[in-house]
């Protein structure tokens, strides 16, 4: 019975990536989009960015937000029309937003796994380490180069997308200044990120981090957020300002946007 249930929730998860963008019809941002020959994940890459077109005027250069799940058909129309509804109404100051369109979603996005039922959500997966090195190696200096950025940069994700943006927190916390995960799926190879979790923070740089995280009412997910939430409070690193919001009204299908305007004014409001 427990196999079935945990073979069940992976079904369901994996399944449910980006699909609240396709319940709605949210209006296309004026961007720009181009494609970027990855040596990394060896194939072309569509990127969408979003700017803050009335900003540009005031402004020379501005902090850059991440976001896999950021095709025109996936996360990035309703993600960029918060931000700009947020920045012209004063609540966050003006940024930029890069939207990874996806390929093989489920092989970019997860980590290596020993778990069987893990590996039979797709025909690929364990691809995060060269889809981090193609963010970080290759799309960052073009971003870089095409735009007018500043040094700080953040990720966001759900799903998945969330995995991947804890992983990174953990593993790689120096890509990053801000991290926001919504409802992560850290059920991913036994819940390692959980249970490596404090040995990871031992070895956390000493620069600041900003983490905002998010688990919904679904049990398989909440209890490792609740986890995670809990062994940030244990270690106590004052380098990292974080906070959980736990929404179990919230169903694993809804909580993006339910709570993305709540987590991007903690993260970017004024203080």
């Amino acid at each position: 019975m427990r196999f079935l249930v945990a073979s069940f929730v992976i079904l369901l998860f994996s399944l449910s990536g980006c699909s609240s963008s396709k319940q709605f019809q949210d209006p296309i941002p004026l961007h720009t989009t181009f494609t970027l020959q990855s040596k990394q994940v060896g194939e072309l890459r569509t990127i969408n960015v979003w700017m803050p077109v009335e900003q540009l005027k005031t402004q020379d250069s501005f902090p850059v937000l991440y976001m896999p799940d950021g095709g025109i058909k996936e996360d990035f129309p309703h993600i960029a029309n918060t931000l700009s509804k947020l920045i012209n109404s004063g609540k966050i100051p003006p940024m930029i937003l890069v939207g990874i369109e996806n390929t093989k979603r489920r092989k970019d996005l997860t980590g290596p796994t020993v778990v069987e039922t893990d590996k039979e959500i797709a025909a690929e997966v364990g691809g995060s380490f060269p889809f981090r090195a193609f963010i970080q190696e290759e799309l960052m200096p073009e971003i870089n180069k095409r735009y007018p950025t500043t040094h700080k940069k953040g990720i966001i994700g759900e799903s998945l997308a969330g995995l991947f943006v804890i992983e990174t927190f953990l593993l790689h916390p120096e890509m990053f200044d801000y991290y926001i995960a919504f409802d992560p799926s850290l059920w991913w190879n036994n819940r390692y990120l959980e249970a490596s979790a404090k040995t990871r923070l031992v070895e956390f740089p000493t620069t600041e981090k900003r983490l905002w995280f998010a688990g919904s009412g679904t049990e398989e997910i909440v209890e490792s957020t609740r986890n995670l939430a809990k062994i940030l409070e244990e270690e106590h690193l004052p380098q990292i300002g974080w906070y959980y919001s736990e929404e179990l009204r919230e169903k694993h299908s809804t909580i993006f946007r339910a709570t993305k305007e709540k987590a991007l004014i903690w993260m970017f409001g004024t203080r």
